[in-house]
């Protein structure tokens, strides 16, 4: 599992350095043939982790429910990102990864309700909650990446 988490923590480094270098508006912009931005993408990495981890697993998850609300699987951008929510996401991309962590560690994590993902693939404990969230924020970076490289193109 240590594997997992510091691949993870590698991750979010790279979004991290997205959300911090990209001008607000260019985080903010969707591209003609895409349905989100680099924002969306970033923040919906962040909350579908806890709803993967805590969630499932019924512990309390600890970004706040209006994030999860308007991050969550199946939501849209609306455009916006205060200030406010930038730092908060800039701050739960570590704190969020280093908590999952800790409480593994602690073992917190003994009861989980078994979840089929939209990509098929059915999660039975926390430790395929883990594995398959890694796989899900791999997803997302291609995401951003494409939107990177088509924002940049369209300048």
């Amino acid at each position: 599992m240590e594997k997992l988490f510091n691949i993870t923590l590698q991750n979010r480094k790279i979004l991290y350095k997205f959300l911090t270098s990209t001008p607000k508006e260019q985080l903010l912009k969707i591209p003609e043939g895409y349905r989100n931005n680099i924002w969306w993408n970033i923040a919906h990495v962040v909350v579908t982790q806890q709803l993967l981890v805590y969630n499932l697993s019924g512990q309390k998850m600890k970004v706040p429910s209006n994030l999860i609300e308007k991050f969550k699987k199946g939501t849209v951008p609306d455009g916006t990102a205060t200030d406010e929510e930038l730092d908060s996401i800039k701050a739960f991309l570590f704190s969020t990864i280093e908590w999952t962590q800790e409480d593994y560690e602690k073992g917190i994590f003994n009861n989980f309700n078994e979840y089929t993902t939209s990509a098929n693939v059915t999660l039975r404990d926390v430790e395929d909650a883990i594995a398959f969230n890694l796989f899900h924020e791999g997803l997302h970076l291609g995401a951003i990446l494409s939107l990177q490289k088509t924002l940049v193109k369209n300048q």
